[in-house]
């Protein structure tokens, strides 16, 4: 059911673009309010600039990225705030409005990417009746919320695993541990009877496929570079139908994953199936050692594997390195208990995931139609409700 559009208005109409104000970073006391820069929140202080809830929008460097404050903050000089008409246009709406301009496009300067409010205000768009925008803005900001919610329950899980494995395996506090001395080693202190091996000894390293331009286009499964295995698969990510690429180039949800160049961490992959590019590997045991005991292994030497990368502009490691980092390696019985303990923690964060996953996909179909008032909230049959308990 269309909501009958009340009329077609400019940006310009229903809001203004107000300069933020500058904040030195040493100048912000880390009080109640968030501070916010272009592209989010950059700190904190004592007294806000704006009061009451606003939209953000990105002046300078992150042009044109939309952001909302729910409570009072201060929008440094590279943002603008935005004031708009609350009997016209409802704030969470306009939000949701002017994400979906794509602002980023409209870049005015040549050295330093920013956005000319002006250039904003001439950006057209159809205005629904009040009232179906906040049903429209309401019904997003329930998405939005859960998806959050969903987000601080992985980060909750994945505190916990590596809080686990820090005092089984770095204190050496594991169940029986009162029972066993520590000895000298090359890596130091370590209990009686654990081993020293390189990360080469006990895994295999497998590069990606190098994909050229033209394997790649819109169809097929997702090739998964850095930017996908920080930020997730996205539209514009790359995807392959090309056939001759081999199977253990092919990931699946819990493999280990280890960036080699520029951003250099460690990851179990949540994606779902997919192909994997060159700079990345994937990691799998070869000599019986547990899944997560190798991944926690791996992710809690990084600062080693950093210390050893090389590059100015783009740092990376060698294949050497993974001779030259090594680890401690318990016996199997422990190695097993702990596997039981953490499995169910990235069983759960991976349920968590592909929940939230869903509730992005749903939102982002949603969002442009009822925004635009195309559809109504009360067309829909929709249940919010948590996927994962």
């Amino acid at each position: 059911m269309s909501l009958g559009l009340v009329r077609k208005v400019s940006v310009g109409e229903v809001c203004k673009f107000h300069y933020g104000k500058a904040l030195k970073a040493d100048a912000r006391s880390g009080g109640d309010y968030p501070v916010f820069g272009s592209n989010g929140v950059v700190g904190h202080h004592d007294s806000p600039l704006v009061v009451g809830p606003t939209v953000i929008v990105g002046r300078k460097g992150s042009f044109g990225e939309v952001k909302y404050s729910a409570k009072s903050c201060w929008p440094i000089d590279t943002a603008y705030y935005v004031e708009h008409d609350p009997d016209l246009v409802d704030l969470k709406w306009l939000y949701f409005r002017l994400a979906t301009l794509e602002l980023t496009r409209l870049n005015s300067a040549a050295a330093v990417p920013g956005l000319n409010r002006d250039d904003a205000y001439r950006l057209e768009f159809d205005l629904p009746a009040i009232d179906a925008q906040r049903r429209a803005a309401t019904t997003l900001t329930a998405y939005d919320e859960l998806i959050g919610n969903n987000s601080r329950r992985i980060e909750i899980l994945e505190e916990m695993a590596q809080a686990i494995y820090r005092e089984w395996f770095v204190e050496f506090r594991y169940p029986g541990h009162e029972d066993v001395p520590l000895v000298d080693s090359e890596l130091g202190p370590i209990p009686e009877g654990w081993e020293i091996a390189a990360f080469s000894d006990v895994a295999e390293f497998i590069n990606g496929f190098a994909f050229k331009p033209a394997h790649l286009g819109p169809e097929g499964l997702p090739v998964i570079k850095i930017k996908e295995l920080k930020s997730g698969i996205g539209g514009d990510s790359p995807r392959t139908v090309f056939p001759d690429v081999p199977d253990k180039y092919l990931i699946e949800d819990g493999d280990i994953l280890f960036s080699w160049s520029a951003h250099l961490d460690a990851y179990v992959w949540t994606g779902g199936k997919a192909w994997l590019n060159q700079h990345l590997f994937v990691v799998r045991s070869t000599t019986g050692v547990p899944k997560y005991f190798l991944f926690h292994s791996l992710h809690g030497r990084m600062g080693e594997f950093r210390a050893r990368s090389q590059g100015t502009t783009m740092k990376h490691i060698k294949r050497s390195a993974l001779s030259e980092v090594k680890m401690a390696v318990p016996p199997a019985s422990i190695m097993a208990r702990f596997e039981e303990v953490v499995a169910d923690l990235h069983e759960l964060k991976l349920n968590l995931t592909r929940a939230a996953r869903n509730l992005r996909e749903t939102r982002d179909l949603l969002l442009p139609r009822l925004i635009s008032g195309e559809i109504d909230v009360s067309d829909l049959d929709i249940e919010l409700a948590d996927s994962v308990a």
